[in-house]
């Protein structure tokens, strides 16, 4: 006969709905009574006074629907374990507690006290970053959110040339570029556009430094046969409209700039730096991102899969009965999946192996974003065993990839 199993150490829990303005926190014994609710501003004093009714109370584990911000940089400084429960899984905990599934933060407070109560083996803590990674992953962010919002500004600028300077609109290679922004500059209206002739325009071409081979009669050709532009009396005001968007553009540039650099300067002193750039076709850029969204706390990700699956490139099975249906997994880190594709992608044209798998996958009829994530899932494998034994990738040990280099190679006689 078996003896009873021993009983833990009773616990008190907590869960904090996180707002902009203030927290709603709940505290419950072992038993999931409530021993304490109240909600706390979000201000310096405010937190001071959460991090000490929590201590008082005895509190060690705390549940919270994220994993970044001053709520939780403070709850960490008072070494209290932050388990993150997504808000996903509270949408569908609700349930658990009642039928309505209405959203209340003083309720929602405390179905994450109690999920950490009752659920404790199934979370993990909070494993955060170095300081250097995740002001990587910051850089990097905001160098991709600029990134859009110049995309965002080109499109608005390409929309308006359409209608008032269609001739700009393609003249260039990018409507971005530094030698499309002068020209704009420049040549704001259609009737200043009508005075260049190939001459006038090869000598602002020299004067700007143009380096491209395009021929300027060519140039010049491109301008005479769009449509023409607004070259009535409203027409100085629609250049004003042109000369803001250029200018916003050159401020996005400069910026782009300017983090790009700082990316650079970040990647070449982190201890990682040598596996991600190992990478094929992995860049500066490319290689910083996947960097710093993976991180560089092992215990994040204990096995290959729990990283695919957090970077979305898993599929996900559902089966019921004899159904059974295998889906893209919309749960997911978003900047994960976004930095493993997009690294994925560009690898199937330096490396035989991804090209092979991506164009097998193309084969079996899955498009060009599914042929990614597959790729991407194969490389989550290599990359996670590179990560954990902190090695660069190496061509000569990737034994799926020699196979493939074999058998293209021809064999002596």
């Amino acid at each position: 006969m078996s003896l009873p199993s021993t009983p833990g150490p009773a616990r008190v829990c907590a869960g904090l709905d996180w707002a902009k303005d203030d927290h709603a926190v709940c505290i419950i014994d072992p038993d999931g009574q409530v021993l304490d609710r109240f909600v706390i501003e979000h201000t310096a004093t405010g937190l001071k006074q959460l991090i000490g009714r929590l201590l008082k109370a005895s509190v060690v584990e705390i549940g919270i629907e994220r994993g970044d911000g001053p709520v939780v940089e403070a709850l960490l400084a008072a070494e209290l374990v932050v388990l993150v429960i997504s808000p996903n899984q509270v949408k569908n905990l609700r349930s658990r507690y009642g039928s309505a599934g209405n959203k209340d933060d003083r309720f929602d407070a405390y179905v994450l006290a109690d999920v950490v109560r009752t659920d404790r083996r199934r979370l993990t803590p909070l494993t955060r970053s170095t300081p250097t990674t995740r002001a990587l992953r910051t850089t990097v962010r905001a160098r991709r959110d600029l990134v859009q919002h110049r995309v965002a500004a080109k499109n608005q600028l390409r929309a308006h040339l359409q209608i008032v300077l269609p001739g700009v609109v393609g003249l260039f290679a990018a409507l971005d570029s530094a030698i499309s922004l002068a020209f704009l500059e420049r040549f704001t209206t259609q009737t200043q556009a009508d005075w260049l002739t190939p001459a006038r325009f090869g000598a602002w071409l020299s004067k700007q430094g143009y380096s491209d081979k395009v021929d300027p009669q060519v140039l010049h050709q491109r301008l005479l046969a769009a449509p023409r532009g607004t070259t009535e009396a409203d027409a100085p005001t629609h250049a004003a409209v042109t000369l803001a968007f250029v200018a916003t553009l050159r401020a996005l540039n400069a910026q782009i700039t300017v983090l790009a650099d700082s990316i650079t300067d970040q990647l070449n002193i982190h201890p990682d730096a040598h596996i991600v750039t190992s990478l094929p076709r992995s860049g500066t850029l490319r290689a910083a991102r996947l960097l710093a969204e993976i991180g560089d706390a092992r215990g994040r990700f204990p096995t290959a899969d729990s990283l695919a699956c957090l970077a979305g490139v898993a599929p996900s099975t559902r089966q019921s009965g004899k159904v059974k249906a295998v889906t893209f997994r919309w749960s997911a880190d978003h900047q994960l999946r976004d930095a493993l594709c997009d690294f994925a992608d560009g690898s199937r044209h330096a490396n035989p192996w991804a090209a092979d798998l991506y164009t097998r996958a193309r084969t079996r009829g899955h498009d060009h974003p599914h042929a990614v994530r597959i790729l991407g899932r194969a490389w989550a494998d290599i990359i996670w065993r590179c990560w954990q034994d902190h090695t660069p990738y190496d061509t000569d040990r990737h034994k799926a990839l020699q196979r493939i280099l074999n058998e293209h190679t021809p064999h002596a006689a």
